[in-house]
């Protein structure tokens, strides 16, 4: 709980950022009673190993920037997740979600030992297709009306990255921890 205030800050200050990209929040997803929530949630699914979400942190002072989730994981035949985050307004476009994902993706494959991860964008969301495809995300089809977003349903582009392909850290676009401030 010790993150709520800098987090409920975060998303109020980037409330006209993301609601473009993000299903409609309810009355009370900012209040300390819905982090809470939102935090039981996180440590079932954490326990079911059905998700693992992350706050990311700037190195320099430690303030929340974003989250960055792998959840929907399904074992058996799939071994399979999605990646889902969300960037702070300030922090956009400053590389903090690029080092997100090599660190994540790594993880899901290593750690979690899955074999494809898939992640869902809206189609004229440039900056997120972007993101992907650095990380070496290929674009695989457009899911028609396949979320409501910000109230709307929406079409959005799915691409995934299988294990055996080749990943950000092997291609070498993040080379060891970068410090921002």
């Amino acid at each position: 709980m010790s993150d709520y205030a800098s987090w409920a800050s975060l998303r109020e200050q980037s409330r006209a950022f993301l609601t473009p990209w993000e299903p409609t929040w309810p009355d009370d997803d900012l209040t300390r009673s819905a982090f809470r929530y939102r935090i039981r949630h996180y440590q079932d699914e954490t326990s079911a190993g059905t998700g693992y979400p992350f706050f990311i942190f700037r190195n320099s002072d430690n303030r929340i920037v974003g989250g960055i989730t792998i959840g929907n994981i399904h074992r058996g035949v799939g071994q399979n997740g999605v990646i889902g985050y969300w960037s702070g307004a300030p922090f956009a476009g400053k590389g903090y979600m690029t080092e997100a994902l090599s660190l994540v993706i790594p993880f899901a494959f290593d750690q979690l030992r899955l074999h494809r991860l898939e992640a869902a964008c809206i189609p004229h969301n440039v900056r997120s297709i972007r993101l992907l495809e650095k990380a070496g995300f290929q674009r695989e089809g457009l899911l028609r009306s396949y979320l409501k977003i910000n109230g709307f349903w929406q079409d959005h582009l799915l691409l995934a990255l299988i294990e055996s392909d080749k990943r950000m850290t092997d291609r070498g676009v993040i080379i060891g921890k970068v410090e921002r401030s």
